[in-house]
């Protein structure tokens, strides 16, 4: 979890990225077969941790509601990354404490929204209408064609996934999932930055300390003494450790040798992946419009790691 990638490697980031950020020398030679899946093979472990760790929740929340949900788990990774990192609050600029204040408070609204689309409408819509935000960075991001004809490929089962529609759905739990797309864009681009700014995984530490504090006032209010009680913080630790721990330290370790659009594409298998843990845990049987859309979703980001392994090397955008 603390592993750093070597000074060599080179990064790629979002055009949005702030000038004043360090960027990496590209290698001179192509990076081998093996080494550009590392990072893919850490996106994806992270999505199965989050989507299992996302149904478990739902479990929880007839204990402490939604938002005292979110607090257990904020809480929870922040202390053990605290405890893990040690990170030193010494020796950083203004800009890298805006960066990681701005992940931070990024994470605690994504966290906030996608929990209260879950209370409202089932796991695999919600999952489905969360990845736009990852599929429209994608696009915005990329400078190859052939990139986006994987984001219109996966974007075809998202919308298959959801049935072709999403009338029947609650509208309010509709726009917490969008609303939690948008801040997953976000922090996207935050993760990289911040995994960029701070060595290993301190940003990410420093990070979930800002969002915890912002969220825990709300999942008191909600919850109160509930909160406390030994069963409710062995799940909440366990959702914790699954959703918020292991995936965001996969993520921004990956960040730092994955293109932006190829990272944000992957986020695609997010759906195929929340409907089986909803099969596995929630009971949630799939449909053959499921079943093809997880096709769809896995074929556009098999494409994706294709590309990226296909470029042979990686740009580095200022």
């Amino acid at each position: 979890m603390r592993a750093e990638p070597s000074p060599g490697s080179p990064v790629s980031i979002p055009t949005s990225t702030s000038t004043t950020a360090p960027v990496a020398t590209p290698t001179a030679a192509a990076p081998r077969r093996g080494g550009s899946l590392g990072p893919v093979g850490l996106v994806l472990a992270g999505g199965i941790s989050v989507q299992f760790g996302g149904a478990l929740a739902v479990t929880l929340m007839p204990r402490v509601g939604a938002l005292g949900v979110v607090a257990l788990r904020l809480l929870v990774a922040a202390v053990v990354l605290l405890v893990i990192c040690r990170p030193s609050p010494r020796g950083h600029s203004r800009a890298d404490w805006s960066t990681v204040v701005v992940f931070g408070i990024t994470m605690a609204a994504m966290n906030g929204l996608f929990y209260q689309s879950l209370a409202r409408i089932p796991l695999g819509p919600a999952v489905t209408l969360e990845v736009l935000g990852p599929l429209a960075l994608s696009v915005l991001t990329s400078r190859r064609a052939l990139n986006a004809v994987w984001a219109g490929l996966a974007l075809a089962g998202v919308f298959l996934l959801g049935g072709g529609g999403f009338s029947s759905l609650d509208p309010v739990g509709v726009a917490f999932a969008l609303g939690a797309g948008a801040m997953w864009a976000t922090y996207i681009v935050f993760s990289a930055r911040t995994g960029r700014r701070f060595p290993q995984a301190d940003g990410l530490a420093l990070a979930m300390v800002v969002a915890a504090v912002v969220f825990l006032p709300l999942g008191i209010a909600e919850s109160g003494t509930k909160l406390l009680n030994p069963t409710t913080l062995a799940l909440g630790s366990a959702v914790a450790i699954l959703s918020s721990v292991l995936p965001y330290t996969l993520e921004l370790l990956a960040l730092r040798r994955l293109p932006a659009s190829t990272f944000a594409i992957l986020m695609s298998l997010e759906p195929a992946v929340a409907a089986t843990a909803g099969f596995l845990i929630l009971h949630q049987a799939l449909s053959v419009p499921e079943a093809m859309a997880i096709a769809l979703v896995i074929a556009a980001s098999m494409g994706a790691v294709r590309t990226q392994v296909g470029r042979g090397k990686v740009k580095v955008e200022a």
